[in-house]
């Protein structure tokens, strides 16, 4: 209680004013190395694999453990922040994260380095819903909001768009591990700033924390992104790994819901899906997720494979895409304010499928500038689509459900990455493998093994030589691009219809078309004490409980 008043009066004692970007800027940083290390490790598994030696199945781990714990328990520390406190979580998810990457970094065996993964997703799940629920707090008036949620989505798109550039730097130059020991130096800095800076904040929730449901929702996020994730891997819906999961994870999520919808004191009030502007911008989080890592995890293959790029030059060439996604951040706020959710999420997605159909022009050959043109498109669309259904939602949700509606921003951004690699990705297989399964002059368990993916048609060119390899490998390169095409075309048809669902949204902000001399200036919270459901509710949208 004492650091909690004390953080409080930090704040006040700073003006308020310049110090609650201080805080921004620690929340970002602490966003930014999660997002770094959900992507860091991908330009790394060539290496991992030579120096561990993992079977399929551990290398499978290797790489998702970390998106599929994190993802899971994010409902769980979400709705704890509201309960016991905020800043108390994310301090607790620092330090895991810093213990977790220094396990990762010196793994002498497959299996460790599975758990230190595993206990890598335990410290985001922590990190990332604390860092929007305390930045909902700390940032009562919209306005100033819009511009913090604007720069915390920016930091998102380019800690995720970093990571492959920054492993591919440090595995040439380094060891493989040290993609992981770069956290350490920073999580040392950050975990006293943090705990000397941010302020506690805590919902208005009484009663206990409702454990049981909390593990139900766990199990249940775990179980539907597992199955999307084998479905994406190349399982029918049918296969018992994929249905199992899928099925246990639907039924437990249910089950949620309906516990939730009974209970005096709910984890998370499902009363707020009711809202037309919540529940439509969870959508199209989800929209946009599924058609964004679709089409990174695909363009990456066209990229190295049939542009034959290294990692690195990959990694440089989706940069752009990051830049203007900086772009829309720092412009989000000012485009909000003038034309509203409703129109910034809709021409978001517009924008974005616009970017898509440009990329349909990519053949086999190199065209630098079409896809630059078509990756800042990309890259602007959807982080302006984004950040306007982030601020729609974080902003329909009451101040002591910040942590629960964080959670459910976050898992809804993880199952739109699971169902766009598991949707575009079967797409893809869908059109590449035809054309590869029945080739003539090319024996038949070559053409199947190069039907699976445009890594092992190459593969199996090189094993075979000769006309016949030549023929798989022009073969296979062309299939690759017309399966692209056909993705593109599909992802543009998800985007288009975001851009219907986002009717849905209110037309403007609150006070969006008023002066600010008429808009009426929220009172600035006091942060730090926690309070009833009643006197939260009171207190009104503009101020924090306390």
């Amino acid at each position: 209680m004492s650091g909690t008043i004390t953080a409080g009066a930090r704040l006040r004692a700073a003006g308020g004013g310049a110090n609650r970007w201080v805080v921004l800027v620690v929340l970002c940083i602490s966003l930014l190395l999660v997002a770094l290390d959900a992507t860091v490790l991908h330009v790394a598994v060539p290496a991992v694999t030579e120096d561990l030696r993992p079977s399929g199945v551990e290398l499978l781990w290797i790489v998702d453990a970390y998106p599929l714990i994190c993802a899971a328990l994010l409902i769980l520390f979400g709705t704890l922040g509201d309960r016991v406190g905020r800043r108390r979580v994310l301090l607790i998810g620092y330090g895991i994260f810093g213990v977790a990457s220094l396990a990762a970094a010196f793994a002498p065996t497959p299996e460790v380095l599975i758990g230190a993964r595993a206990l890598l997703g335990v410290g985001g799940a922590m990190i990332m819903p604390a860092t929007l629920s305390i930045l909902r707090a700390v940032f009562p008036d919209r306005r100033e909001r819009a511009t913090a949620i604007g720069i915390w989505t920016a930091v998102a798109a380019v800690g995720a768009a970093t990571g492959p550039v920054l492993g591919g730097f440090l595995v040439e130059h380094f060891w493989w591990g040290s993609v992981f020991l770069i956290n350490i130096p920073l999580m040392a800095l950050i975990l006293p700033v943090g705990r000397w800076l941010l302020p506690e904040s805590r919902g208005g929730a009484d009663g206990p924390w409702d454990v049981l449901g909390a593990l139900m929702a766990a199990a249940g996020v775990l179980g539907a992104v597992l199955g999307i994730k084998r479905l994406g891997a190349g399982d029918t819906v049918l296969d018992i790994r994929t249905a199992g999961p899928l099925l246990l994870g639907g039924v437990l999520l249910a089950l949620f819901v309906r516990r939730q919808k009974r209970r005096e004191h709910p984890l998370i009030d499902m009363r707020m899906f009711a809202r037309a502007a919540f529940s439509t911008s969870v959508g199209c989080i989800i929209l946009a997720m599924l058609a964004l890592v679709g089409l990174e995890l695909i363009a990456v293959q066209y990229l190295q494979l049939v542009l034959g790029l290294s990692p690195l030059e990959t990694g440089l060439r989706l940069l752009p895409l990051t830049f203007a996604a900086m772009a829309a951040g720092a412009t989000g706020s000012h485009t909000l304010h003038r034309i509203g959710p409703r129109r910034m999420v809709g021409w978001g997605f517009v924008l974005t499928a616009a970017a898509v159909l440009l990329l349909t022009l990519m053949g086999q050959h190199d065209r630098p500038w079409l896809l630059t043109t078509g990756f800042v498109l990309l890259g602007f669309g959807l982080q302006t689509t984004l950040f306007a259904a982030y601020e729609s939602m974080l902003s329909e949700a009451p101040p002591d459900q910040a942590g629960g509606a964080a959670a459910i921003g976050e898992t809804s951004y993880q199952l739109g990455a699971g169902m766009g690699i598991a949707l575009l990705g079967s797409v893809m297989n869908a059109a590449y493998a035809p054309a590869l399964a029945s080739l003539t002059g090319v024996p038949g368990s070559a053409g199947s093994a190069a039907s699976h993916s445009l890594g092992e048609a190459y593969q199996v060119a090189d094993r075979l030589g000769g006309p016949a390899g030549a023929m798989v490998r022009s073969t296979a390169r062309h299939s690759f691009v017309n399966g692209l095409h056909i993705t593109l075309l599909v992802s543009a048809g998800l985007l288009l219809l975001g851009a219907l669902a986002a009717l849905r949204l209110p037309k403007v902000m609150d006070c969006a078309t008023v002066t600010a001399e008429k808009c009426p200036k929220p009172r600035r919270p006091e942060v730090s004490l926690p309070a009833s459901r009643k006197a939260a509710e009171a207190a009104g949208s503009g101020r924090a409980a306390h």
